[in-house]
């Protein structure tokens, strides 16, 4: 059985999920998973199945067109079809920072992130021996205001040569062009602290323990063009009070980021993320 998951959203109506759900059926197709969610307030409908064909890839292809014809047009459907046994492939971005690539190639040699990580790309040289201890290929691109645009071209010829699926920017300390961005929609996760932008800068952490906060928190979100006010995919927070100083908001702050970026790549990874106006649906 070829396993399968579906991805809907369209203007909310009476009878998309009879329509969909006994279209599959004849199409000797079974349902075995679906959660649904209606945004009341701007009326329309999102919907996810997982779903198992007794078929091979042209009768999928001829699925595909027969769906789109007799179903999607009929709602004004966007739809996506996924093979739930195919792994993506994960390029990861990277700077100095390593706590997060260490977290994902973690997981990932322990079989916790079905994907595949063709490339790690860094501006600099500095966690070459991580990727290394993980035999995973890593290219070192500079970056500076001089030649940001050849560099960007280097990073989307790579992309292109390893047919890169999405891309993980895990700590990446450069901001993209709207030209690279669009290369990627909704395809590329960034993970920041959450104290942005009431704390922006260097040294976020700092200023968060002089202004004596008592929550911290990290945030991950596809990267737009508009800096960090892509859709957010996952948050998460911890307390904190005056008996910790900064080295603990520090470390309380990175495991943030690595459970919060880990959760975000697998909801991507397992195609639980709808996104629309900017936000997204997060199936279960």
């Amino acid at each position: 059985m070829k396993k399968t998951t579906l991805l809907i959203n369209c203007p909310d109506k009476k009878g998309i999920i009879a329509t969909v759900t006994n279209f599959i059926l004849a199409k000797k197709g079974n349902t075995v998973y679906i959660e649904q969610h209606v945004d009341r307030e701007l009326g329309e409908f999102f919907m996810r199945l997982e779903c198992e064909f007794d078929q091979d890839e042209e009768k999928l292809k001829l699925f595909k067109e027969s769906f789109d014809k007799e179903v999607a047009l009929n709602y004004n459907m966007h739809w996506e079809l996924y093979n739930a046994e195919k792994k993506p492939k994960m390029a990861l971005f990277v700077s100095k920072y390593d706590h997060c690539l260490y977290d994902i190639l973690s997981r990932h040699a322990s079989g916790e992130l079905y994907a595949k990580i063709p490339i790690i790309i860094s501006n600099h040289l500095d966690l070459k021996p991580i990727a290394d201890n993980f035999n995973i290929p890593f290219r070192h691109i500079p970056v500076n205001r001089e030649n940001k645009e050849q560099a960007e071209a280097a990073q989307l010829a790579l992309l292109k040569e390893h047919k890169v699926n999405f891309i993980v920017l895990a700590r990446y300390m450069q901001i993209l062009s709207s030209n690279f961005v669009n290369h990627f929609p909704n395809k590329i996760i960034n993970i920041h602290h959450s104290f942005l932008p009431a704390f922006p800068g260097a040294k976020p952490y700092h200023s968060a323990y002089k202004r004596g906060v008592k929550i911290i928190g990290a945030t991950s979100h596809y990267v737009t063009s508009d800096l960090d006010e892509g859709p957010i995919i996952e948050q998460e927070i911890v307390r904190v009070s005056h008996i910790h100083n900064v080295q603990d908001f520090i470390l309380k702050g990175r495991d943030l980021e690595k459970i919060v970026l880990s959760r975000a790549i697998k909801y991507h990874i397992e195609r639980k993320v709808l996104v629309y106006s900017n936000k997204t649906v997060i199936f279960s």
